[in-house]
């Protein structure tokens, strides 16, 4: 078949480099080239541990604190606000103790073959040294601290992740330059992470385009129907591009497209906010999760990366890029060494439901258009495994993963 896949971020690209293994024709279309928006700016983590969803237990409690506060992870623009209340009241739902289970366990199964997913793109692209498989450290100030997050490590465990302690002595061997601010951390082996999340998507999808792919710098407008199968996508340059199939994997930006294919979800942009550092000169060798400064913290190809901020206000305001000096303060809190001479900022949109799970599925009542996006801060985590997953759905195969949390008429 000849299929169009709208977006070429991980999601998109990985879904057409796994149908195009069954022999599917591929179009790209998208707004801008490949690797860039979120596949650009992201933390570049590959986690099977990251299972747990946004909201969590109590969470509702510290939200007006940090809405209050400048520096807080989590900011609301006000003439946002009404726009957003009837997703966080969703949002909340979600956050119950027994939803947290339900939605963990379907994260899970999502992403423990992170690596088993990706594996055979990354060979046939030649990509393989974008990818590292050195762990994870979760690093508290005192296991006195951890232990405000057990209930979800202690989740994680009860889902198969591999989780180990580790005491200050060999939480510094591991990591010198963590040395005096964090004396307990939890090892995640399992976990990766891309030196360059924009440069392993531009990798996967230029193998796409030797292997045949076409590719459409253009805007998707909508889509020419028969019956219940779509048969064209319209461009904005005026043109219908004809097709056999169409898989939406548009980010922030398919909640629109959906709706064209007759079906809401309540779709929302996290503006997620990085600081990399160009000049750092720490020697990091794992991803670091600080949970007391809510901040990730990545060593890439082209600096320190730090990373954790969400701000709610649409898809059109500019970026406010005090949430991103704000991450380096906090960075700079963490490491009191790290030399910021040289560093950039970034902003891009997260694709998220109140759910925290992804859309995965064919779209309801057509029977050739499915539907990849809403993976919100586990884009990287969850391309390879949607994108194969969406090859199954298109060839009639089962699914090796249970889609049926991740159904796009689930709300």
């Amino acid at each position: 078949m000849h299929i169009v896949v709208i977006g070429t971020g991980i999601v998109g690209v990985c879904s057409a480099a796994w149908l195009q293994r069954d022999g599917h024709r591929i179009t790209f279309v998208s707004r801008e080239p490949a690797g860039e928006a979120c596949s650009f700016g992201n933390a570049g983590s590959l986690s099977p541990s990251a299972c747990l969803p946004v909201g969590m237990p109590g969470m509702w409690k510290q939200v007006p604190g940090w809405l209050r506060d400048p520096e807080g992870p989590l900011t609301i623009a006000p003439s946002y606000l009404p726009f957003m209340a009837g997703w966080l009241l969703r949002f909340l739902r979600h956050s119950r103790p027994q939803e947290v289970v339900r939605i963990a366990t379907a994260l899970r199964s999502l992403l423990a073959p992170i690596f088993d997913s990706y594996g055979p793109l990354l060979e046939h692209a030649g990509a393989q040294d974008w990818v590292r498989r050195t762990g994870c450290l979760y690093v508290y100030g005192s296991p006195e601290s951890a232990r405000r997050w057990q209930w979800g490590m202690d989740l994680r465990r009860s889902l198969g992740v591999q989780l180990r302690d580790i005491g200050r002595e060999e939480l510094e061997a591991l990591e010198p330059d963590l040395r005096g601010k964090f004396r307990f951390g939890i090892l995640a082996p399992e976990n990766g992470s891309t030196l360059d999340p924009s440069r392993l998507v531009k990798a996967l999808h230029a193998q796409c385009v030797a292997d045949g792919a076409q590719e459409r710098l253009d805007e998707v407008t909508g889509f020419a129907r028969q019956g219940d199968a779509v048969r064209g996508v319209r461009l904005a340059s005026g043109e219908t591009l004809a097709c056999d199939g169409v898989v939406v994997a548009g980010g922030a930006w398919s909640g629109a497209l959906t709706r064209e294919l007759g079906l809401s979800v309540p779709l929302e942009t996290q503006r997620g906010y990085h600081v990399t550092v160009q000049s750092s000169n720490l020697q990091l060798r794992h991803t670091v999760m600080a949970s007391e400064y809510n901040l990730m913290v990545n060593p890439m190809a082209s600096g320190l990366r730090l990373a954790g901020s969400v701000e709610f206000a649409g898809l059109k305001p500019p970026p406010n890029y005090r949430r991103a000096e704000v991450l380096l303060k906090k960075g700079q809190e963490m490491f009191p060494h790290l030399d910021t001479t040289r560093t950039t900022q970034w902003m891009g949109h997260r694709p998220c439901l109140p759910d925290s799970l992804p859309v995965i599925g064919r779209a309801p009542r057509l029977a050739n258009a499915w539907l990849a996006f809403g993976h919100g801060h586990l884009g990287m985590c969850g391309g390879a495994s949607t994108g194969r997953e969406i090859a199954h759905l298109v060839a009639g195969r089962a699914t090796q993963v249970d889609l049926t949390p991740f159904r796009p008429d689930r709300f």
